[in-house]
């Protein structure tokens, strides 16, 4: 089953078009990374699906269901802007949006107790929001995003205002969810992160999707069939009906870096062994390009085509 299938979601204001026929879809129990720029229409997108805005046309099913005002209780949302009540204490608070969320008072307790030990902050109970510096007042949010336990959880940019440390400690707890049945929308500008947790991607760009798909099927897309390779000397020559020597740099001695990109067909093992015949090889390995690679020459409006041949040069 999938979480959600957004089909032809557009919103418009006055003399602004935030998204314009998106249409995506997210497979339960995945992690699902929502890229874009600033000002993409993202954001427009998550607030749609938590019902805080409406769309003008296009529909929204979570679940196999049409998304309705009943569903709110099966989303827990981290929204980029954080709000919390700076007077309240942090027990007070946790406990006052999980009741929000349909918990009972014991259910809420008994949940808010579990994971103020998972992040080892039950001390916090009584201290207000206030006192919390931004790294503290970010573990609050994210526990309030997700004790009511829900099937669908957005997070947009989480790890704004963490340290490392705490930044790798979110990460555990997300995939921790994800391992225990949840669904996380993942909207973030930090493709390092795309690159380690995210199972699917979607590119929104100018309020328009542009790309989507699994992570490694998109990356797949974009293969430029260029190795490199690391050998002795800079004096082989490879069939040129097979082979083009990209560029050539020394590393040291006479050592050198090449960059070779095979005719379409030419799998890596075929390479190596025509290397193997004319060079001493030392390493060797395909040239894929990153989820920063992507992002940026198809938001720069570059291309496909452009994109493979700076993949080849670099």
């Amino acid at each position: 089953m999938n979480a959600l299938i957004t089909t032809d979601v557009t919103k418009r204001y006055a003399n602004h078009t935030a998204l314009d026929s998106v249409s995506i879809t997210i497979p339960e129990k995945t992690i699902y990374g929502l890229l874009g720029p600033n000002g993409a229409g993202k954001t427009t997108l998550i607030r749609i699906i938590n019902q805080i805005i409406n769309s003008d046309q296009g529909s929204i099913e979570i679940f196999g269901e049409r998304l309705q005002e009943k569903h709110v209780g099966m989303i827990g949302y981290l929204p980029e802007e954080r709000g919390l009540y700076k007077k309240m204490k942090v027990g007070e608070q946790l406990l006052y949006l999980a009741q929000l969320k349909g918990l009972s008072k014991k259910q809420a307790m008994d949940r808010i107790k579990i994971w103020l030990e998972k992040f080892e902050i039950k001390d916090w109970w009584g201290k207000k929001v206030e006192d919390l510096s931004k790294g503290m007042a970010q573990k609050v949010q994210f526990i309030s995003t997700v004790m009511h336990e829900p099937k669908l959880i957005i997070l947009d940019e989480p790890f704004s205002g963490f340290d490392p440390v705490n930044a790798q400690l979110i990460t555990d707890k997300i995939l921790e969810l994800k391992e225990n049945g949840s669904t996380i929308i993942f909207s973030t500008h930090r493709m390092e992160t795309v690159e380690s947790l995210c199972d699917h991607i979607a590119l929104i760009n100018k309020s328009k999707k542009i790309l989507e798909g699994p992570k490694k099927q998109v990356k797949d897309q974009y293969r430029s069939n260029t190795f490199v390779v690391e050998h002795r000397g800079n004096n082989f020559r490879l069939p040129a009906d097979r082979y083009e020597l990209m560029n050539q740099q020394p590393i040291e001695g006479d050592l050198f870096s090449s960059s070779i990109k095979a005719r379409d067909g030419i799998k890596g093992n075929q390479v190596i062994r025509d290397l193997i015949d004319i060079t001493e090889v030392h390493s060797f390995q395909e040239k894929l390009p990153s989820m920063a690679d992507i992002f940026i020459s198809l938001v720069k409006g570059e291309g496909d085509e452009a994109l493979k041949k700076h993949l080849q040069e670099a």
